[in-house]
């Protein structure tokens, strides 16, 4: 293999080409995480017949310049993407590939890049997608993603270089970091000067990349995890995505993936990605994959793969009510995103309910819901539905977790969506559906006064109500056992 260092448009950038006279194609990664971590994953491409393109993205690691996410990227990529093309080694050919941030460079490469074909991708491997500033800070319903933001903001917002660690430091130094108000007065606890943070929550603008996905001209492979942040959105670029084939893969896995798998990974999930990625992307530049959208979902606990288009027929689960149908909402206290404890003593703070033991084997597989009526007494309310596994065994597992913000105070009905769930429930488990006013330190907490939680200074204990009879729990299960499906088959179809 032959490596070497060019500087393209101002910004750092290593090249590794595989052995042999060329001309091949090319994998493109730009990354703000330092371009030298991927040289392992560069050397596979080469192996592989690929020539890997490196890059530090403007303002981060060895590229000069002042680094503002999510604003240069599909200008900055398509200079490279053109320099690409020109190179003698080149076939003309690139895969524009990348994770998390790196996988937001590749995709406005491909949906947002200056208009002429030299620029744009001919294919696009997106790895838990952050689409956008919009939808890594909020969830749909507008509640801040707070935790995961703060953590990333600290270790490598406004600065050339990255500290993985800067918030657990801050946080050991000062357990309640977090909840000092404003949440925009963050950067100065953490001793950092950061203008970037207050200016992330001024992006309300989700959907802007997945709305033109609908007009991709190349194959995508969507790759994701059950337990990452990103997971809905990797699953709604794939089913928006209008290009001549689409492809997702979808395991039981963090936002690390294989390196970071969660509850309910067996052996069967233990997916060589780099070996997948490498085959798709071959019959991805030669026209080698079927038209439309195919993939493979993983079944947690199951130890097994779907087909991607797999879904349950909608279940309504029956409740019973545990306490709490009158609960206080108290942001000076909140319901805990990191300890599935419940109290049992004092005033309650949410909502309990609980089904009876599954008889039998329970295969969900699809969206989860809660439907309900409720009150509260003041003028802005979250509603955060958590949805536990009890085993037979006794372990609390949370398996879905839904924040929806309402402003409409008055006595209404509605529906709090959990996101998508693929797990076999084994026999015997029971569920336990949680409705509390906050997910802190995850979500920020609603202040209930109408001020947005990020400049709030000020905060109201809200008082709810839920009617426990309106309370309904909609799982989508499988009506029969399912057959394993290959995962690399279906990636590759």
């Amino acid at each position: 293999m032959t490596s070497f260092h060019a500087v393209v448009g101002g910004l750092a950038t290593d090249v590794r080409l595989p052995d042999g006279a060329g001309p091949f194609p090319a994998v493109l990664i730009r990354t703000p995480y330092d371009r030298a971590r991927h040289l392992a994953e560069a050397r596979g491409w080469a192996r592989r017949g690929f020539a890997a393109v490196l890059q530090d993205v403007r303002g981060r690691f060895a590229s000069p310049g002042r680094w503002l996410p999510y604003e240069n990227e599909a200008a900055d990529g398509a200079v490279t993407a053109r320099w690409i093309r020109r190179q003698r080694w080149s076939d003309g050919r690139y895969v524009a590939v990348g994770a998390s941030y790196a996988a937001h460079c590749a995709l406005v490469l491909a949906l947002e890049g200056p208009g002429e074909a030299e620029a744009r991708p001919d294919a696009v491997l997106a790895a838990v997608p952050a689409l956008g500033a919009a939808e890594t800070a909020r969830e749909p319903s507008g509640a801040e993603r707070l935790l995961a933001r703060a953590g990333w903001w600290a270790a490598h917002g406004d600065r050339p270089d990255s500290d993985e660690a800067a918030l657990d430091k801050a946080l050991a130094a000062d357990p309640g970091l977090l909840t000092h108000l404003p949440l925009t007065g963050l950067p100065e606890r953490l001793g950092r000067d950061l203008p970037s943070w207050a200016a992330l929550w001024r992006h309300r603008d989700r959907g802007r990349l997945a709305s033109r996905a609908a007009h991709a001209e190349m194959p995508l492979l969507a790759v994701g995890g059950h337990h990452d942040h990103f997971t809905e959105d990797t699953v709604a670029l794939w089913r928006a995505w209008g290009g001549p084939s689409a492809r997702l893969l979808l395991g039981p896995w963090g936002h690390g993936l294989t390196s970071a798998p969660g509850p309910g990974a067996g052996p069967a999930h233990r997916v060589v990605l780099g070996e997948l990625y490498a085959r798709w992307a071959r019959r991805a530049l030669t026209g080698g994959l079927a038209p439309g959208r195919h993939g493979a979902v993983a079944l947690g606990d199951g130890d097994l793969w779907l087909p991607a288009s797999t879904e349950g027929e909608p279940r309504t689960q029956r409740l019973r009510l545990l306490h709490g149908p009158r609960f206080t909402a108290d942001p000076a206290c909140p319901v805990r995103s990191d300890d599935l404890t419940v109290p049992t003593g004092g005033v309650p703070d949410r909502c309990l309910l609980a089904t009876p033991p599954l008889a039998r084997p329970l295969d969900a597989v699809g969206p989860v819901r809660v439907r309900l009526r409720a009150t509260t007494d003041t003028p802005s309310a979250d509603w955060a539905a958590r949805l536990v596994a009890l085993t037979p065994d006794g372990i609390a597992e949370r398996l879905a977790v839904g924040v929806l913000r309402r402003e409409e105070p008055a006595d209404c009905e509605f529906t709090v969506d959990l996101g998508r769930l693929s797990r076999r429930l084994r026999a015997g488990t029971r569920l336990r559906l949680e409705i509390a006013g906050h997910h802190f330190p995850a979500h920020a907490r609603n202040p209930h006064t109408g001020e947005d939680p990020v400049t709030a200074g000020q905060l109201l204990v809200s008082r709810r109500e839920i009617d426990p009879a309106s309370v309904t729990l909609t799982l989508h299960v499988l009506p029969s056992r399912p057959t394993s499906t290959d995962p690399a088959k279906e990636i590759l179809r």
